[in-house]
C-alpha cells in the first residue's frame, strides 16, 4: 500500500459511483468513481490550494472543468487525457487573459491574448508563442497586422503609428528587414530598403507599393 485512504462506496472489491480518495501525499480526490478509478465528475485538491474540478475518464481529466492556482490564476475550459485541449479561457494571477485554442497544456491555435497593460494580440498561436498570421494592438494607437514566429514579427506584415505613419514591408526577427513601403503622417509613399530595423537607403519612385 502507498499510504492512500479511499473512503466511500465499493462494488466487487473496486472503488464505484462516488468515494473519496486522500492520497499520502495529502492531496484529496473527492467524486465519481467507475473501477477503481475517477470517472465522472469529481474535485481534485492539491495540497498546495490547486485545485481541478471538473469531468474525469479513467483517472484523468477528461471534458470539461475548471482549475484554480493559489495565486488567483484559473483555467475554464475543455481537457483530454489530463491536459488541456481544446477551447479554454486562462486568466492570470497578473491580470493577463487569452482566449481560445490550447493544444497539449500549451496556447495553440486561433486565440486572443491581452496583457495587463492593455497590449492585445488577436491571431495564430504555437506552443505558447505567436506563430502565423495575427493582429498586435497597443493602448497607445499603435497596430501591427502581419505574420508572426517564435513571438516575433517575420515574413510580411503592416506597422502603423498613431499618427498615420506606416510601414508596409518585410520583417525579420522582430525588426523592418529588406524592401518595405513607409507612408509619412502626410500621406506620402516611399519605398526602400531597411536592414535590422534601419533604413539604408530611399528606393526610385518607380519601386512603390506595388513593388514590395
Amino acid at each position: 500500500m502507498d499510504g492512500s485512504i479511499y473512503e466511500g462506496l465499493w462494488d466487487n472489491n473496486t472503488a464505484n459511483i462516488y468515494g473519496r480518495l486522500i492520497h499520502a501525499d495529502g492531496d484529496v480526490y473527492e467524486g465519481e468513481w467507475k473501477n477503481d478509478k475517477a470517472h465522472g465528475t469529481g474535485v481534485y485538491t492539491h495540497v498546495d490550494g490547486a485545485k481541478y474540478e471538473g469531468d474525469w475518464c479513467d483517472d484523468k481529466q477528461e471534458g470539461q472543468g475548471v482549475e484554480t492556482w493559489p495565486d488567483g490564476a484559473r483555467y475554464e475550459g475543455t481537457y483530454q487525457k489530463g491536459k488541456k485541449e481544446g477551447q479554454g479561457v486562462f486568466n492570470w494571477a497578473d491580470g493577463s487573459s487569452y482566449t481560445g485554442q490550447f493544444s497539449e497544456n500549451n496556447i495553440s491555435g486561433n486565440g486572443v491574448y491581452t496583457w495587463a497593460d492593455g497590449r492585445r494580440y488577436e491571431g495564430q498561436w504555437a506552443n505558447n508563442k505567436m506563430n502565423g498570421t495575427g493582429t498586435f494592438t497597443w493602448l497607445d494607437g499603435r497596430k501591427y497586422v502581419g505574420a508572426y514566429q517564435d513571438d516575433k514579427k517575420e515574413g510580411y506584415g503592416e506597422f502603423i503609428w498613431p499618427d498615420g505613419r506606416m510601414y508596409k514591408g518585410h520583417w525579420n526577427n522582430g525588426k523592418q528587414h529588406g524592401k518595405g513601403v513607409y507612408t509619412s503622417a502626410n500621406g506620402l509613399e516611399r519605398a526602400g530598403l531597411w536592414t535590422e530595423g534601419k533604413r539604408d537607403k530611399w528606393l526610385p519612385k518607380d519601386s512603390g507599393a506595388d513593388a514590395v
